[in-house]
């Protein structure tokens, strides 16, 4: 299973803009399984939810052509209206255009997202083509009980817009989140500016000792592309079972 990491800059509140400029960045890689992109790839993390939720339509359009186009499941996070509520949904689509969605549960409140968008509630699983993705966005890594692999899954994708100020945060989370559930780890991460944040980068897929196995140069569009190899991950979980020692808990929503 080939994942690729797409780190590139969002223009504010401009999707065309920004699903043309895609266009052009994906015409350019190579063929992959999975292609995972930042948080709100499309929109920019704008807390004004209710000026962008209209969009998610075509957003998720556009995802669904690409998959179709590479043969390969495109996950990134959308601005979502759902019974009233405004969710930052992460979608998984597949390329039959079957999609899966994930609510982001731990929302941004110093930075007012909570003020706006809904918290998800359900821990959620994607089989793709043999693997088990465990699908997660940006603040959700601060969080190990919400992300302790429970022997379900083979790999945590995190959707995000990570800027400087916490960047030591995010490096050095998402290879302890690789570590303490023994599986691999692909972290997208966008650059630029918006109107609050500038934002390094620094995406990377990470292997389940916790080293980088590929990833991104600084304030730099993109790509990176690493094997899952389920074969060594077996044999590390047998030769090493780290999750059978593992403390029993019991997550309250």
């Amino acid at each position: 299973m080939k994942v690729t990491i797409l780190q590139h800059d969002i223009q504010w509140c401009r999707p065309d803009e920004n699903l043309a400029h895609l266009d052009e960045l994906i015409d350019k890689l190579p063929s992959t399984d999975l292609l995972l992109l930042p948080e709100m790839f499309a929109t920019g993390l704008n807390n004004m939810a209710q000026d962008i939720v209209d969009l998610q339509p075509r957003i998720l359009q556009w995802m669904q052509q690409k998959a179709r186009e590479l043969d390969a499941a495109v996950v990134g996070s959308i601005a979502t209206e759902d019974n009233g509520k405004c969710y930052n949904r992460l979608h998984f689509v597949r390329p039959d255009s079957e999609v899966s969605v994930y609510d982001k549960r731990h929302l941004f409140a110093y930075g007012g997202e909570a003020e706006h968008y809904s918290r998800g509630h359900s821990r959620v699983i994607v089989e793709f083509r043999g693997v088990r993705f465990l699908l997660q966005v940006c603040y959700d890594l601060r969080y190990p009980l919400w992300a302790r692999n429970r022997g379900d899954y083979d790999c945590i994708l995190y959707s995000a817009n990570f800027p400087i100020s916490r960047d030591t945060a995010w490096r050095t989370l998402i290879r302890a989140r690789a570590i303490e559930n023994q599986c691999y780890v692909a972290a997208c991460n966008r650059i630029g500016t918006d109107q609050q944040c500038e934002y390094y980068g620094r995406s990377a897929i990470i292997h389940p000792y916790g080293e980088t196995i590929m990833d991104c140069p600084d304030k730099t569009e993109w790509a990176a592309s690493a094997v899952i190899d389920l074969d060594f991950l077996r044999h590390y979980e047998n030769k090493f079972p780290v999750l059978d020692d593992a403390d029993d808990f019991e997550l309250k929503s």
